[in-house]
């Protein structure tokens, strides 16, 4: 079911925290070459369908809100100019609805194109948050639905050479960006406030990245590089507290340890980091004292693996959570499923037409993955993840469940997850099985 007033195309292709142990492969085997983990660049995996349109070549992201209610991205539409009736390609915002009993798009079109590398952020009460860039500045904007026309609410517009809105908060109700200088980051709140855009932490050093620790939208994790250079470092900030900083990820002394994922309710944290030589994806646990793990089968030869969803609801459990990883490789990207417990990475197909890279799990382990194909211009495939055994893997006996193609209106809601408390989960000293 589509609710679409533009015929679109999409332009996108398809130890821990506060520890100090050892790096350790977690598999006997011998290390197998490798590529690093990095997927492609977006505008190589975008193809020709913006060039075909006259515009530039990049996919714009496709971004999910926390809870999965919503979405948001920049589709490419077909437009004629008035003058010559010759046909070229605009860009306008659209939201999905994912949490009802079938997905639908709704175009939120304005009365120019957006530019390409504006960005869009869902938020949990249906309106979308968008940053264009204006001149040397940042301008930021909430749009929403109103009859056959789109509705804009602006929030003001921040003054400085770069600014990249973070992953979407725990609550829906706010947004946050980074402003990286040459000696200090800046976090604003851009949407939530009482006065627009404002600032509510300046961290020292050039930060990147960006990860909600808690559920309370509270603890933020960045990747920070020190003023002079030295090695990036992940490190929790304290949004409540004037931006508090803590040591997040100390592996070894001069190893690079970037946060990539983290689950609230378990404590499971997706690393990257090249303790062990080289990049790896790792995974350690908050607050533990063991040591972070790097599994030989998370870097399979010839393909990029990319960690982009942990299932939710598996409270003290890290072991038992799976990860859903996009894997990129010279036939494209398809899904990845695994769990620190099973030890094994189960390759499946993706839909065609898949964000690449985008999905939520629901607590009953279903992983629930957006795509846009030529006969779907919203649609939800449920893919239900291998369940790992000592005698090997146990699928569902579901029609396509390996290939994620069954149809999106099988899926129900998905639960709020109970947050733990942050008194509970300290950054350091907690001891958790893992």
């Amino acid at each position: 079911m589509t609710v679409c007033a533009i015929e679109n195309r999409t332009a996108g292709a398809t130890g821990a925290a506060g520890g100090h142990g050892d790096a350790v492969p977690e598999d006997s085997e011998p290390e197998a070459p490798g590529v690093p983990d990095d997927p492609p660049d977006e505008a190589d995996a975008a193809g020709g369908a913006g060039a075909a349109l006259g515009v530039a070549a990049v996919a714009p992201a496709f971004t999910i809100a926390a809870d999965g209610s919503y979405a948001a991205r920049l589709a490419l539409a077909e437009v004629a100019a008035e003058t010559s009736g010759e046909v070229g390609g605009a860009w306008f915002v659209e939201r999905w609805t994912l949490d009802g009993p079938e997905p639908y798009a709704v175009p939120l079109p304005l009365d120019q194109p957006e530019e390409p590398d504006s960005e869009v952020l869902p938020l949990a009460d249906g309106r979308v948050l968008i940053r264009r860039r204006v001149a040397d500045r940042h301008a930021v904007s909430l749009l929403y639905p109103t009859g056959p026309g789109t509705g804009e609410l602006p929030l003001g517009a921040v003054a400085c050479a770069e600014l990249t809105l973070l992953p979407p908060t725990p609550d829906g109700l706010s947004a946050y960006a980074l402003s990286a200088g040459t000696h200090s980051t800046s976090v604003w709140r851009v949407a939530g406030g009482a006065f627009g855009p404002e600032p509510v932490a300046e961290v020292p050093g050039h930060c990147s990245g960006g990860v909600w620790l808690d559920r309370a939208g509270r603890m933020l994790a960045l990747d920070r590089e020190m003023p002079g250079g030295g090695p990036v470092k992940a490190v929790a900030v304290d949004l409540e507290r004037g931006g508090e900083v803590t040591p997040l990820l100390q592996i070894a002394p001069d190893s690079n340890d970037r946060l990539l994922l983290a689950d609230p309710d378990s404590g499971l944290l997706l690393i990257r980091s090249d303790a062990p030589g080289h990049d790896r994806l790792g995974w350690g646990v908050l607050g533990s004292s063991l040591p972070v793990r790097f599994p030989e089968c998370l870097r399979p030869a010839d393909v990029a693996v990319t960690p982009f969803a942990v299932q939710p609801g598996q409270v003290l459990t890290p072991e038992s959570c799976a990860v859903a990883l996009r894997i990129d490789g010279a036939a494209g990207s398809w899904v990845g499923v695994w769990r620190p417990a099973g030890r094994r990475l189960h390759q499946l197909a993706a839909p065609e037409g898949w964000q690449a890279g985008r999905g939520v799990w629901t607590r009953d382990g279903v992983l629930r993955l957006p795509y846009a194909d030529r006969n779907v211009s919203c649609g939800v495939a449920l893919l239900e993840a291998p369940v790992d055994d000592g005698r090997g893997v146990r699928t569902s006996a579901e029609p396509g469940a390996e290939s994620g193609t069954q149809p999106s209106a099988a899926a129900a809601p998905l639960p709020v997850c109970k947050p733990i408390p942050l008194g509970q989960a300290p950054l350091t000293g907690r001891m958790v099985p893992g």
